[in-house]
Parts: C-alpha cells; sequence; structure tokens
C-alpha cells in the first residue's frame, strides 16, 4: 500500500505544503466540515486558507486560499474528484464563501462606524504636526485626536469607511477589520467632470502632487490598491485624463510600485508618471523628490 493510502492526512498536509499553504495550527481534522485558518500573507484576525477532508472509503478533500482565488482538490488515490463528492464539496465551498463574506460584510461595516465617530469627534489637523512639518506639506482636510494624525478612506461617493493613523514618527496603521481595497483618499475637489486626475500611492505623496499640480488626487494608500482605486475613479469619471503617479522603488526588487503603476494605467487605459532621481539620490515617491529638491536650493 502505497504512503497516500497508508497516512491520508499526512498525505493532504503535504498538499497543503506544496499549495504554499501553512498548516493549520490546531491540526487537520478530517471530519467532512470545512475549516478556514490563518495563513502566511494573512493579516491578523484574517483566516483566508481553507480545507475540508473526510476519511471514508475513499480518502478525498478540497483546501484553497481565498484571498488570493487558489483551490484544489485532492484525493488519497490521486484521481481526480467526481460525481458526488465534487458536487458535495463544491457545495461546502460555497456555503462556506458566502459566510465568510457576510463576516466580513459586518466587520467592516462596525468598522466604519467606529471610523465615523472618531473622524467626527476629531478636529481638524494642526499644520505643525510633526510628520506634515517632516514631509513639508499642509494638512489638506487631516483630522487630529491628540498627536495622532486620520486620514480618511472613502469610496469615490464619499462614503467613510476607514482610517488610516499617523504617529508623530510616521508609523501608519489602519483600522483593525476595516475595508481598505478600492478606497483612497481624496485631496481637492473632482467636481463633476473633471479634465485630469491623479493617483498615488501614500497620502504625503498626494499632497505633494495636489501642491504643484492642483489636480485633485486620490491617494490609494499602497502599490497593491493602485489597480481597484483606478477601475473605481475611471468607472465614476470616464472621460477624465487620469494619471498614475507611481512610486519608483528600484532599491526593491522587482520594483513593485513601477510595476503595480504601469499595470492600473494599462486596465483603464490612463497614463503613468514617475519621480526621477539622480545618481545616488535615495527616495522613492514624488514627495520624496520634492524635498530632496528643496534642501537642494535652501
Amino acid at each position: 500500500m502505497s504512503t497516500l493510502h497508508a497516512d491520508p492526512i499526512r498525505a493532504f498536509g503535504d498538499a497543503l505544503l506544496s499549495a504554499g499553504l501553512s498548516l493549520p495550527p490546531d491540526g487537520i481534522k478530517a471530519d467532512g466540515a470545512l475549516h478556514r485558518y490563518r495563513t502566511e500573507g494573512d493579516k491578523a484576525g484574517c483566516r483566508n486558507a481553507w480545507y475540508l477532508l473526510h476519511l471514508d472509503s475513499r480518502p478525498a478533500g478540497a483546501f484553497g486560499n481565498w484571498r488570493t482565488g487558489y483551490s484544489e482538490t485532492w484525493r488519497a488515490d490521486g484521481a481526480a474528484l467526481t460525481g458526488a463528492d465534487a458536487e458535495h464539496f463544491a457545495r461546502l465551498i460555497r456555503n462556506a464563501q458566502a459566510r465568510a463574506k457576510a463576516e466580513r460584510d459586518e466587520a467592516q461595516s462596525a468598522t466604519a462606524s467606529r471610523a465615523r465617530r472618531w473622524w467626527s469627534d476629531s478636529a481638524p489637523a494642526s499644520p505643525r504636526h510633526p510628520y506634515l512639518i517632516g514631509k513639508a506639506v499642509e494638512p489638506f482636510g487631516l483630522r487630529q485626536p491628540g498627536a495622532l494624525l486620520l486620514v480618511p478612506l472613502t469610496d469615490t461617493t464619499g462614503t467613510l469607511w476607514n482610517l488610516q493613523t499617523i504617529t508623530t514618527d510616521g508609523t501608519k496603521r489602519f483600522m483593525k477589520s476595516g475595508r481598505i481595497t478600492g478606497l483612497s483618499s481624496l485631496i481637492g475637489d473632482p467636481g463633476d467632470d473633471p479634465a485630469r486626475v491623479l493617483i498615488c500611492e501614500g497620502w504625503a505623496t498626494g499632497a505633494t502632487l495636489h501642491s504643484e499640480a492642483g489636480s485633485p488626487v486620490y491617494c490609494a494608500m499602497n502599490c497593491g490598491n493602485l489597480k481597484p482605486v483606478a477601475l473605481a475613479v475611471r468607472a465614476r469619471f470616464p472621460d477624465a485624463d487620469i494619471i498614475i503617479c507611481g512610486d519608483d522603488d528600484r532599491h526593491t526588487e522587482g520594483n513593485p510600485g513601477r510595476t503595480k503603476a504601469i499595470d492600473a494605467a494599462a486596465v483603464i487605459g490612463g497614463r503613468v508618471t514617475f519621480p526621477t532621481f539622480a545618481p545616488g539620490e535615495t527616495g522613492s515617491d514624488f514627495n520624496d523628490l520634492a524635498n530632496l529638491r528643496r534642501r537642494v536650493a535652501a
């Protein structure tokens, strides 16, 4: 008898590892139910990895990662799942996905309610906040409870869903369990039919771009969110000239800032631009570039 048949739980665990998933922290339960757990790449509180396994006459299961969209079926004898097994697992997965979405929506709504209360209870940010001074930018509508800066994250209708906090030393955090994908922080007023709209990563970069170019800027917060934000902005302003103002992460393997910016611009039929640094200069975004030029001129 093969190792797969002799120890199907171990073989199933090997399949999880081969697919890039970690093993469940409480072990593999072969009870035919769907189990969710946190795997590498998940944020705190997220459980995107999933599996189900039964050890009936023909041990079989399925597993995947909802964050990446990966899924795979498995049988101890190596054959493909067919018939009743395939339909049973498909039904369990659909039901579990629906429950996971409902839980996620509920958590995001609760976070949005907390964010709106916190935002409404906070005063306008001081231009003397150390982070703003260090970045040489104006507050542009930020709020400030105590020493924290609050950066609003909204959808393109202006509905507030989440907040990014920035400390005096520049440490940034999003509210736990809050929505992020497709949200941005808008600087400036695009009106109903803007001629030109800019999209960038960080808020300070957006503040610099708005000060220098005058155009409304949607700050996506990170390069992975550039495409979702670009799609949302294009849907709202189908005729606008949209320019992705990417970071040049030339010192990072794969240059994710440049790669993601080019991808986002291509998807929406927009343009893309990057800051240009002299040889030996540090920095990656338009705020870094502006401050470098400011120091040289001083």
